[in-house]
């Protein structure tokens, strides 16, 4: 039995994002529970170097959780061997320059969403990872969630028949901070910066309908800014010049239908953050982050309309929970094991970074979509 030791170069992980998700729930959690177990018996075990261009949060991190290295230059880290994996979750505009430059200098790349501030930008990093042979991965962490993974496993069995649509809710009120702190950074609502939640949530509606409902072949896609003004990290009023709402509709392959309401100003009366529903002809389940409800077709009631009388149907009877069948681990950190194991042992691995610059395409045609007042195709990249 052999220890596979793998350095990653884990760039912007001071962020919210990447010391919870990545760096704790991911990185963090491998290492102490001994590492990514092989059927062997050996074991990858993930050493990591936080980079960034704070080092008064780098050194802290460091020092919290019991990471020995950090760095603030990243052409000194990538020119280190012991450095296998070059990690990104940082801002959107400086992925591309970044990304690139540790694909030049030979480093597998994993990275964070979008892949690029446009189209361009992320198939650039494709077939730059492609002609310099190097393993590449992009995050698509919904993949994993229970409550997807239960719709994935009923689509498996034939639970529904032919599917018709699919309907997905996400949101909820992020406060302004005039008078309530903000829980999301304020350049998610400023443009120039890249933010939006059509840029941020149209990449991942992308990979969990093609990867669970169909490809998506159109979108039609309207934006709104519902909140003008917000006040920022130094409490300073800005103005909203990014879209913090999006109602958008796909049309998938076999004619399925999906639309997704995505809002930051949405208050929550549904099962969870993330609500997805999936219409079929012999049944239907709804589906949160976690859990799961089913109601098959011999279930479904005969409701008539007549609003002149009270509901005598409760329409949440006749569901049924989808039982615990498996342990589920967190999502980033599930695909964190898979990409290590693709880097070490080269197994499969198909999340690459074609499949990010797919997300970032069909953010950009709902953008087009919005301009334009009107369904836009989504064509094949390749």
């Amino acid at each position: 039995m052999s220890e596979h030791r793998v350095g990653i170069i884990m760039n912007g992980v001071t962020g919210r994002m990447g010391t919870n998700q990545h760096l704790i729930r991911s990185i963090l959690a491998i290492r102490d529970q001994g590492g990514v177990k092989l059927l062997n018996g050996d074991t990858i075990m993930p050493i990591p170097t936080l980079m960034g261009r704070n080092e008064a949060k780098l050194k802290a991190l460091c020092t919290m959780h019991n990471v020995e290295n950090y760095g603030t230059n990243l052409d000194e880290l990538l020119a280190d061997d012991q450095q296998q994996i070059y990690f990104d979750a940082q801002v959107t505009g400086r992925r591309h320059q970044d990304v690139k430059k540790a694909i030049e200098a030979g480093k597998h790349v994993y990275c964070e969403k979008p892949t690029g501030v446009n189209t361009a930008e992320a198939l650039d990093l494709f077939h730059l990872a492609e002609s310099n042979g190097v393993k590449h991965g992009v995050v698509q962490d919904k993949l994993w969630l229970p409550g997807l993974l239960k719709i994935k496993r009923l689509i498996e069995a034939g639970f529904f028949g032919k599917i018709l649509s699919v309907r997905g809710e996400f949101g909820y009120w992020v406060f302004e901070g005039h008078s309530v702190p903000a829980q999301r950074p304020s350049w998610n609502y400023r443009k120039e910066d890249d933010g939006g939640i059509i840029v941020d949530m149209l990449c991942h509606w992308r990979y969990v309908l093609d990867n669970l409902f169909g490809e998506v072949k159109a979108v039609s896609c309207l934006g709104a800014t519902h909140i003008p003004e917000r006040i920022d990290e130094q409490g300073k009023a800005y103005q909203a010049t990014a879209d913090d709402a999006a109602y958008a509709t796909f049309e998938l392959a076999d004619n399925v239908i999906a639309h997704f309401n995505s809002s930051w100003t949405v208050r929550v009366r549904r099962d969870d953050l993330l609500s997805l529903q999936v219409d079929g002809t012999k049944g239907s389940a709804v589906a949160g982050l976690r859990e799961c409800y089913t109601q098959h077709y011999g279930n479904t009631p005969k409701p008539v309309w007549n609003p002149d009388v009270a509901q005598p149907i409760d329409f949440f009877d006749g569901w049924s929970k989808v039982p615990e069948q498996e342990v589920f681990e967190n999502a980033f950190k599930v695909e964190w094991e898979l990409f290590l194991k693709h880097v070490v042992l080269d197994e499969p691995f198909r999340w690459g970074l074609l499949e990010g610059a797919k997300g970032v395409q069909l953010a950009e045609k709902g953008i087009e979509s919005w301009e334009k007042r009107a369904w836009v195709d989504v064509e094949p990249l390749l």
